[in-house]
């Protein structure tokens, strides 16, 4: 089953590739300046916001991550495409 996706779902996803940028040049910064406090506090509150994106995503569309990362509802979800990456 093919589902209908409406600009919220775009927008959220959007925010997430924003928010996952951000942790990842976070991430490689603070792997060379490991005691910047500032950073690891800007990356904790990036990694929160992503998290609770990622659970209003989920909530509406569907799990965005297989194997244990992400929980699915009834029915079994993964089989409803398009998936988040082919999108």
């Amino acid at each position: 089953m093919h589902k209908q996706l409406d600009d919220e779902y775009y927008r959220l996803l959007h925010e997430l590739q924003v928010i996952d940028f951000v942790l990842v040049e976070l991430n490689l910064y603070l792997d060379t300046h490991p005691w910047d406090t500032a950073a690891i506090q800007q990356y904790n509150h990036c990694a929160q916001n992503r998290r609770q994106v990622a659970q209003l995503f989920e909530s509406k569309y569907g799990p965005l991550m297989n194997f244990g990362h992400s929980y699915s509802g009834a029915p079994w979800q993964w089989n409803d495409t398009p998936w988040p990456w082919q999108v």
